[in-house]
């Protein structure tokens, strides 16, 4: 997956504060929750996100595009891959997949984006696949397990709702743990109540000191504070220094630049 400007989706909040409903509450509850997510996601490197997207895989076969010769390959009892030449060019070829490390047979699979967290649906020809038909491996393969194979084209200038199509609808991304959830129900309560003006905001505020009748109160610096990448807040400050003690912008990727390509379908949405 491509770097993305922000997170997919707001994380599920654990609330372990009430927060008062009143008319202006209820109407900011929406943004502060997202608000709450972008600042922890940020913090946290960018690792915890998940994101539901509908991709059309382009077959790519280990026999490079030997395909026509399947059925002389099969009279002739031959174990994969046998090479043949055909019109000058060598051809290693095969039956429809691509063969495992742990397996003697050959795999009908395709290549996802890492992490997949769940397939959403497959549908081949517009018709979605019953579950049992599929498989995932390794968070990225993709099995087909019901004998048939995947389709060898993918007819990208019609809908995946079309014969002649196929698409794979999944979850990517690395789902929020529950230490996550927690801290950004303690910023998003505390982004409410600083929005609506509530005394009992805990944010770190820029006013450092206050004297009321003989008695003075000090306050953290928030410039401070931030400037430590932490917020000032004791679960979401848990949260930065389990998951991110580094201080790592982002997570960690690894290209294959000649590995299997997808297509995603960006529009319409």
């Amino acid at each position: 997956m491509e770097r993305s400007a922000g997170p997919c989706q707001p994380w599920t909040p654990l609330m372990c504060v009430e927060i008062p409903i009143n008319e202006a509450s209820v109407a900011i509850t929406g943004d502060m929750l997202m608000v709450a997510t972008e600042v922890l996601w940020a913090k946290s490197g960018r690792q915890f996100d998940t994101c539901t997207t509908t991709l059309r895989p382009c077959r790519e076969d280990c026999w490079g595009g030997s395909w026509p010769f399947f059925d002389r390959w099969n009279e002739w009892g031959r174990t994969w891959p046998y090479p043949y030449n055909w019109n000058g060019q060598w051809f290693n070829l095969g039956c429809g997949g691509c063969p495992g490390t742990c397996t003697c047979t050959m795999l009908e699979k395709v290549k996802l984006p890492f992490p997949v967290t769940n397939v959403v649906e497959v549908k081949v020809d517009g018709t979605p696949l019953i579950s049992g038909s599929y498989l995932v491996y390794d968070y990225d393969t993709l099995l087909r397990v019901d004998g048939a194979q995947w389709p060898l084209c993918n007819d990208l200038n019609k809908k995946d709702s079309e014969v002649g199509t196929w698409s794979v609808t999944v979850e990517t991304g690395t789902e929020v743990p529950a230490l996550g959830r927690l801290a950004v129900g303690e910023l998003f309560a505390e982004l409410t109540l600083a929005c609506i003006g509530d005394d009992a905001c805990k944010l770190p505020s820029p006013v450092q000191q206050i004297v009321r009748q003989g008695v003075s109160l000090t306050f953290l610096d928030p410039n401070e504070v931030f400037a430590d990448g932490k917020l000032g807040l004791f679960n979401c400050d848990l949260f930065i220094s389990t998951f991110n003690p580094a201080g790592i912008q982002d997570r960690a990727r690894a290209y294959d630049v000649d590995g299997p390509r997808t297509r995603r379908m960006t529009w319409p949405p």
